[in-house]
């Protein structure tokens, strides 16, 4: 990949000002430190300067200024991201949607809405919610991220095990193209058989391979009733075999969360007292939603799930019997994520397999940490598969923490393609998972996706330094 790029001149600079304006501009020391980062460890990277466009013209007007000086380009979100997907690591031009942050319409008759990227995901939930619609995928920075943000990795949570990513709900894409065209991938319906589906391309692309404008996504009607079970275990490698055993049996949960202990305890202690008490001898829980329009089925549905947990030596399972206890059980399973952060220096992998190996996965984790001489903290979304290990820097050298540490990571997804699975759910490749590409990718097929990458994107200006190397 190409790594000459021009810096911001007075020229360009110039240039970007009769675009969208002085107000929408700043190369103020403390902006470009705030924008410089994200949610992935402590990585900070300064661009030149930081552009918050409002409209697609605009956007267009400034992807043809970077391309024709050859000035890197990197599209951001909500900086919610974690594989490093958004920071600007050539710097250049670092490009906000915050401002494109309108819901442009609500098609009640289709089942559809027209969204800006910058809307947070949260936000546009709860405004289909009141025409009785629903938007299921919900990533655990539901209240903060965007939805461009989710385009870009293909955002999951709790509920893509029933209903589906990110990728499973767009329909059509407004994007902005390296050299400042601007097309629409697809088109605004339920069926697409014309030519190269580029909508599904630009999805998972981590802005790449274009900028996205708008976002045409599917909608569904809003379950009526939805039932929670807490049901902790003594042993994490049960709770795990108990998740694949009720897929079995013919049920399939709206949810099926996962914890292990420190999980659960950090989290708490960051988010706050619960109204239950967490036994001495728990080793993990499992969160179990069930949801949908018969309340007598769901009942029935969470008796039959009791009874597989009870074969899986499970502890004594608590019901959620309110909205409040739902929340609350709700937030513990969020607040990890932030939870572990603000406890220790860390690294996340988002490790995703068959969901029947992920004990495999969970052991095998535990005794490769053994091995290299780290703790992890894991969670995740134990219904499709996908196991975000949080690595803990702990008592590890800084010399073990940079040098060994990799050969570890690189050995959990080595068992993460020996189980059927690969390195990333959810989170994307970004900035941090670069270097195990080559891990599930063989030769001719990374040439391949850097083809494509040159095909949409000459002169590589585009979020350059990620995702590929």
């Amino acid at each position: 990949m190409q790594e000459n790029y021009n810096k911001l001149t007075s020229i360009t600079f110039e240039a970007l000002k009769t675009i969208v304006g002085l107000e929408a501009i700043s190369s103020d020391a403390v902006d470009l430190e705030k924008y410089g980062q994200d949610e992935t460890e402590d990585f900070v990277f300064l661009a030149d300067v930081v552009v918050k466009p409002k409209t697609v013209e605009q956007i267009s007007a400034i992807a043809r200024l970077c391309y024709e000086h050859r000035i890197a380009l990197t599209t951001r979100g909500a900086g919610t991201g974690l594989s490093g997907g958004a920071l600007p690591v050539r710097g250049g031009v670092l490009l906000s949607t915050e401002k494109l942050n309108q819901i442009l319409e609500i098609d009640t008759r289709n089942l559809q809405a027209t969204v800006e990227p910058g809307v947070i995901n949260y936000v546009f939930q709860e405004e289909v919610k009141k025409l009785g619609l629903f938007y299921p995928p919900d990533p655990a920075s539901w209240g903060s991220c965007s939805l461009g943000g989710n385009i870009a990795h293909s955002s999951g949570g709790p509920k893509a095990v029933k209903y589906g990513t990110t990728r499973d709900y767009v329909l059509n894409l407004q994007v902005v193209l390296a050299n400042g065209d601007v097309i629409w991938t697809g088109a605004n319906t339920l069926k697409y058989s014309t030519g190269y589906n580029l909508t599904h391309l630009m999805i998972g692309s981590e802005g790449t391979l274009g900028i996205v404008t708008k976002i045409v996504f599917k909608l569904l009607p809003l379950p009526k009733h939805d039932l929670l079970l807490l049901v902790p275990f003594k042993s994490a490698e049960n709770a795990c075999e108990a998740v694949g055993a009720v897929f079995r049996a013919g049920i399939t949960p709206s949810a099926m969360e996962f914890m292990e202990r420190d999980a659960i305890d950090w989290s708490i202690k960051y988010a706050g007292e619960v109204n239950f008490t967490i036994q001495a001898h728990w080793e993990a829980l499992l969160l179990v939603e069930v949801d949908g329009n018969h309340l007598e089925v769901l009942m029935q549905d969470c008796e039959h799930i009791t009874q597989i947990m009870q074969e899986h030596q499970c502890d004594d399972i608590l019901f959620a019997e309110s909205a409040e206890q739902k929340n609350a059980l709700w937030k513990i399973r969020r607040k990890v994520g932030e939870a572990v952060k603000s406890n220790s220096v860390y690294k996340e992998e988002d490790t995703v397999v068959k969901r029947a190996e992920l004990p495999k996965l969970l052991k095998g984790v535990k005794a490769i940490g053994k091995k290299y001489g780290f703790s992890s903290v894991c969670y995740g979304h134990a219904g499709d598969g996908n196991l975000h290990v949080n690595i803990i820097k702990g008592e590890l050298s800084e010399e073990a923490w940079e040098t060994e540490l990799p050969k570890g990571i690189a050995e959990i997804f080595e068992l993460c393609k020996q189980l059927g699975g690969t390195i990333s759910g959810e989170h994307g490749i970004g900035l941090v998972q670069q270097q195990y590409l080559p891990l599930v990718f063989p030769t001719h097929q990374l040439n391949l996706l850097r083809a494509i990458k040159r095909a949409f994107d000459e002169k590589e200006i585009l979020n350059p330094g990620k995702l590929l190397l």
